[in-house]
């Protein structure tokens, strides 16, 4: 059993982790190429609050959404 824990710690340290050890290394040149895929994931998000918020604004406008206080059945 101790050797199958150990296999996965390996495949985790060794293979799974290969990109984070690479952006640790990077981050010592350059923190703005290091944090390049943290920036992505959060233009991402903030491109899907943007077009969630912009879909809402458009069914209030066309009176789609039933605001009834029985529209729920946990209300």
């Amino acid at each position: 059993m101790k050797n199958f824990f150990e296999a996965i710690a390996r495949l985790f340290e060794e293979l799974l982790l290969i990109p984070y050890n690479i952006l640790a290394d990077i981050e010592l040149q350059s923190w703005w190429v290091a944090n390049f895929m943290s920036w992505f994931f959060m233009a991402i998000g903030l491109a899907a609050g943007v077009y969630w918020i912009l879909q809402l604004r458009s069914f209030d406008k066309n009176e789609e959404e039933d605001k009834d206080t029985s529209a729920h059945s946990f209300l």
